[in-house]
């Protein structure tokens, strides 16, 4: 099978297509003919560095996510999904392939009336998405400053706080990403690459910080006294550390995202039940056939995409 290989860390240029064995289905797996892999920053952070959420000995098949149909079953597992649209996490590897073999038990049935890109575009940023407004929990109301609004989680994240009743504040870099968060339901929009950027601008309740680094400091100085901070990103090289005398002074809470394995299947089914009934849309800003997963990590890395991007493996399944 077609597959892209990950044989030393380095720079986009480290990720080579080429051929790889057929994985098979061994007990309580399935085989997914993989129509579309998900990716998201964290992955380009792995491949430079080693470093993250993923461990696997190189050289391997990079990719945590994707959408297919399943083409075979392993012993133990209901030949009724045989054919079925599904979506499912890889574990760290074997996602930027052809074919990927994947526990039963983390599929992800895509429901009908919903496109296998969008849903495979939900995997990782949906439920991220979901998990980050139940763990904070605003009000109605509420004042909610979104980081990286204009980005995969972002963009989700965006539609599912307005849909709350929340009041958006979207902060982004660029006229482009502005108006793609105003069309989402934004109720403002801040743009990060000016210098003076949180100038004029209303203290707010909340902050969802999915960059760090020395935006997400700048972005914490407009919560209010007793506001909450939520990090879950760090694109800008770091997270969002406040010095805990500054916490305890301005009474703000930290959270953490520690969900259950049951809490996360329950966010992924409820962002792909919303986008099934048109209440939620994935932004899927750019795709790339498989072969050319490089220029797709140099892309991501560039900060000049919207929403998600998509390896397109085969996009007619």
């Amino acid at each position: 099978m077609r597959a892209v290989w990950l044989r030393e860390f380095g720079g986009p240029e480290v990720l080579v297509p080429g051929e790889a064995p057929d994985p098979v289905a061994g007990e309580g797996q399935v085989l997914i003919d993989v129509a579309h892999a998900n990716l998201t920053f964290v992955e380009t952070q792995f491949r430079a560095t080693g470093l993250g959420p993923f461990t696997a000995a190189l050289p391997m098949i990079p990719g945590n996510g994707v959408g297919g149909t399943v083409a075979a079953v392993g012993p133990g597992v209901d030949p009724a999904l045989l054919g079925r649209r599904v979506i499912s996490s890889t574990g760290g590897s074997g996602g930027y392939a052809e074919r990927a073999a994947v526990p039963a038990a983390g599929l992800h049935l895509v429901p009908d009336g919903l496109a296998l890109d969008a849903a495979t575009a939900l995997l990782a940023d949906g439920r991220t998405a979901r998990l980050l407004l139940e763990t904070v929990a605003p009000a109605p109301g509420a004042r909610v400053l979104i980081l990286a609004a204009a980005g995969g989680v972002g963009t989700l994240l965006l539609q599912l706080a307005a849909r709350a009743g929340l009041h958006v504040v979207a902060a982004a870099g660029g006229p482009a990403k502005l108006a793609l968060a105003a069309e989402l339901g934004a109720a403002e929009t801040l743009d990060y690459l000016h210098p003076d950027w949180t100038a004029g601008t209303a203290p707010v309740d909340v902050l969802l910080d999915g960059v760090g680094g020395a935006l997400g400091r700048t972005a914490a100085t407009l919560l209010r006294p007793a506001g909450h901070l939520l990090n879950y990103g760090l694109a800008g090289g770091s997270w969002t550390n406040l010095p805990q005398r500054e916490i305890d002074a301005r009474r703000l809470t930290v959270h953490t995202l520690r969900p259950t394995p049951d809490a996360v299947r329950a966010a992924t089914a409820h962002v792909l039940a919303e986008a099934a009934a048109h209440r939620l849309r994935p932004v899927i800003g750019r795709r790339f056939p498989l072969a050319h997963a490089a220029a797709a990590h140099r892309a991501i890395e560039s900060r000049a995409t919207l929403g998600k991007t998509l390896l397109d493996v085969h996009p007619a399944n």
